[in-house]
């Protein structure tokens, strides 16, 4: 049986500064930063019975979340490149104003790519699924995953089962700071049960 939950980092600076994200290095916000700290008081109250893992993205925007909710946990977490969001190539930490320029078009299957250099869902997809392979196969029950939003978004539709092509037909996603739980029960069921929690936050 697997517990886990998901959290896509808090309010970032790039949310309010008209700048992309993707791979761009961008910290929180003074709002994003408290509300991490609500977040880890809510957790911290709601878990407190379980033994939590923390993996969380390396890029500074979620490893400061994941700093922040884990020191209400007493843990440390695990930081990987492969939780990054969807790398935008050219366009990583660029202005709005230069994603309008330089759009290559409306992303319209999992195979295009927003930016020249950028990684496709399709890839970041393989990328995830081999962090998800990893998780899913390790003795740990409980487990906490710090990212983003595209990323999260994709890492569930692994989780519940779907097929890759399904991306061009549907998708998952949440608000930033929001608290997805995820189960698999003994019979090897898998659900989310809540999606995108603002309330913790």
């Amino acid at each position: 049986m697997k517990n886990i939950i998901t959290i896509p980092h808090t309010q970032s600076i790039h949310h309010t500064n008209r700048m992309l994200g993707g791979w761009g290095d961008w910290n929180l916000t003074q709002l994003g930063i408290e509300q991490a700290k609500r977040i880890g008081e809510n957790l911290s109250r709601e878990v407190k019975d379980k033994k939590y893992i923390m993996y969380s993205s390396d890029l500074l925007r979620a490893k400061h979340t994941a700093e922040v909710i884990a020191g209400f946990l007493g843990i440390e977490p695990i930081f990987t490149a492969a939780l990054r969001e969807i790398n935008l190539g050219e366009g990583n930490g660029k202005s709005k104003e230069w994603a309008r320029e330089n759009d290559l078009g409306q992303i319209k299957t999992i195979d295009d790519r927003q930016y020249n250099g950028a990684e496709s869902k399709r890839e970041l997809w393989n990328r995830l699924f081999e962090f998800h392979r990893q998780i899913t196969d390790s003795p740990e029950e409980n487990i906490i995953i710090v990212s983003h939003g595209i990323t999260l978004g994709i890492f569930h539709a692994i989780w519940l089962g779907l097929d890759v092509e399904m991306l061009n037909k549907c998708g998952l996603s949440g608000g930033s700071g929001g608290v997805s739980f995820m189960h698999e029960d003994s019979d090897k069921k898998r659900m989310i049960s809540r999606l995108g929690d603002r309330s913790y936050n």
